[in-house]
């Protein structure tokens, strides 16, 4: 679908376009509530949501979350998917009580449908300690990181890039309780892998050598 192809190029806008003239489309065809539309709901949500436009984002999640609580069973991945995409339109937004909320339902259905060292359940994981992070409860945040990060070392390789990155939620989470030292050792290990693994010049590079030089004036 050329819808995607806009939006894994980051022409969000163009992306909506051609994913509303689908829904158009696929409006005259099909039920109401086919899953196919729900799709096409939560692909224009997405363009929305990576644009900034975030009540719009809510409006058509929402409108495929409909579609899917009706037409699929309870355990579904793509209820899942639904869930996640609301909290992270709520946490985007700063409402965090409500991102919990949904992140929480996500991580429900995947711990009941994935295996449970499934990557997609460290995302989850990772994305509910990312609001406590945000909130600044570093413990809670540090419980769910960690439990991301255990799934990550099993289930990626040694230099993946998403381990590289759940070292640095580690350490700047531990960074945000004053423990500095712990906090420099994951970030360490964050920078050594994203050397291994990223060009010399990509932004995630600069960030952790930036934190970096922060937790050592702390020390």
């Amino acid at each position: 679908m050329l819808g995607e192809v806009k939006y894994e190029q980051g022409q969000y806008k163009e992306a909506g376009s051609f994913y509303k003239t689908a829904l158009e489309t696929y409006r005259k065809t099909l039920p109401k509530d086919d899953p196919t539309l729900a799709e096409i709901y939560r692909n224009i949500g997405a363009a929305h949501c990576s644009m900034g436009n975030y009540p719009k984002a809510l409006e058509f999640y929402e409108k495929s979350l409909k579609i899917r609580e009706k037409a699929l069973p309870p355990n579904h991945p793509d209820l899942a998917t639904s869930y996640a995409c609301i909290g992270q339109v709520y946490n985007n937004m700063g409402d965090y009580s409500k991102a919990l909320e949904f992140y929480e339902k996500d991580l429900e259905i995947k711990k009941k449908a994935l295996p449970p060292n499934h990557p997609d359940l460290a995302t989850s994981y990772n994305s509910i300690g990312g609001v406590y992070d945000t909130m600044g409860d570093y413990s809670k945040a540090l419980e769910f990181y960690e439990k991301s990060h255990k799934i990550y070392e099993k289930a990626l390789p040694s230099n993946h890039p998403h381990l590289a990155a759940s070292y640095n939620n580690i350490g700047m989470a531990y960074s945000g309780k004053r423990d500095y030292s712990k906090a420099l050792s994951f970030l360490e290990k964050a920078l050594v892998i994203f050397q291994k693994s990223l060009l010399p010049n990509h932004p995630n590079i600069k960030t952790v050598t930036n934190s970096i030089d922060y937790v050592k004036k702390k020390m």
